[in-house]
């Protein structure tokens, strides 16, 4: 599995220009509830960019209840009117950059529920995607590599394990950012110590998961994330 990385301006910048684009095909065919909007592959043709773009795009609109996309069907204007869809799209369009605090914050509130629900919820196929991220993650930091990719990877298995589509859409929206943001700050330097504490970390959570001891998971989270927290409000 890849966690594809973009830079700022596909972040922001162009991520908007697609959602502009994306209310002005609505517009100009006028679409209505229920109405299907052309694949990835077309839209992604139709507007000179990248079919991850256009898929990033439609998720951030799928979030805000714009769009929904159904399985082996497409996607779909949702079932809202389209001055309320133009409206929406325009607080998108104003809604300002995270600010690295703010990501942290969020990140940190959506994991310690996502991580109970994965102890409850888990099946034997989310425990080997989570085991599977975890020994990507080892394997890489112990080498002295950068593991942050990885690092991310262990933890959207975790929000997929949750069995909550809205919390693991989050997730997604915000890896991005959190990505640059780690990049910036250069937050992930750290000694040999300190990496085999992360790995330790990390099994815990795992272990607790697997138990579908929910306080334990919560706990262990909450450790991981201390130093993060810490960190971000001394940058």
């Amino acid at each position: 599995m890849k966690l594809e990385v973009v830079t700022r301006k596909d972040n922001k910048e162009s991520l908007n220009s697609i959602i502009a684009k994306i209310r002005e095909y609505i517009n100009y065919k006028n679409l209505e509830p229920q109405d299907k909007l052309p694949s990835e592959r077309m839209l992604s043709e139709k507007f000179g960019v990248s079919r991850s773009s256009v898929r990033e795009a439609i998720q951030k609109l799928e979030f805000y209840g714009i769009l929904k996309s159904i399985p082996q069907s497409g996607t779909f204007v949702a079932d809202i009117g389209i001055i309320a869809i133009n409206g929406i799209i325009d607080d998108i369009l104003r809604l300002g950059g995270s600010d690295f605090k703010s990501l942290v914050e969020t990140r940190i509130l959506i994991e310690l529920k996502t991580v109970r629900l994965a102890a409850t919820r888990r099946t034997e196929e989310d425990l080997v995607q989570i085991k599977a991220a975890l020994d990507a993650y080892s394997e890489k930091a112990l080498k002295g590599e950068d593991a942050v990719q990885e690092d991310l990877i262990f933890h959207l298995a975790i929000a997929r394990a949750s069995g909550n589509s809205t919390m693991n859409n989050m997730m997604l929206i915000i890896i991005p950012e959190i990505l640059i943001n780690f990049e910036k700050y250069h937050v992930c330097e750290k000694s040999s110590d300190e990496t085999a504490k992360r790995i330790k970390e990390h099994t815990a959570i795992y272990e607790a998961i697997i138990a579908q001891d929910t306080q334990l998971a919560k706990q262990k989270m909450k450790e991981h994330f201390k130093a993060l927290y810490e960190y971000c409000y001394n940058v």
